[in-house]
């Protein structure tokens, strides 16, 4: 099991990369689409930063709160839903978004596909967890 600050230390260099690149991350992210999301923390008020691998549904980014599948939903999805104003970076451009958790069933189901499609890994996320990942869509 990773630890926090081991999940941590290993977002701030996939961050430093992610900022150093262009938006291009390698190792466990090669050939992924990853974006930073930048959400303000439900308790403490501050921003939070987290890389996350991403698809499109035309013009809105869609993200998984998949947390690699952890029993509970990622600490940046309770921040969203407390404060769904956030700010996305993909590639070199950084913009201000809004995030909606998709409630609708058979849209959940039909962009987890996508997330699965570009990066089989989340089928095994859905296998590890007994509850439903959300997905959340990000709209400038």
């Amino acid at each position: 099991m990773t630890t926090p600050a081991e999940m941590n230390d290993f977002n701030a260099q996939v961050v430093a990369e992610f900022r150093a690149n262009g938006g291009k991350v390698g190792n466990y992210f090669e050939g992924k689409n990853v974006l930073l999301l930048t959400t303000i923390g439900a308790k403490s008020g501050e921003e939070r930063l987290s890389p996350l691998v991403y698809t499109k549904d035309g013009d809105r980014y869609v993200v998984a709160a998949s947390m690699g599948g952890a029993p509970k939903n990622p600490a940046w999805y309770h921040n969203l839903v407390a404060n769904p104003k956030v700010t996305v970076e993909v590639g070199t451009e950084k913009f201000e978004a809004t995030a909606t958790v998709i409630a609708d069933r058979a849209e959940r189901d039909r962009l987890y596909a996508g997330m699965v499609a570009h990066a089989e890994g989340f089928a095994d996320y859905e296998k590890k967890t007994d509850r439903v990942i959300p997905i959340v869509v990000l709209e400038r």
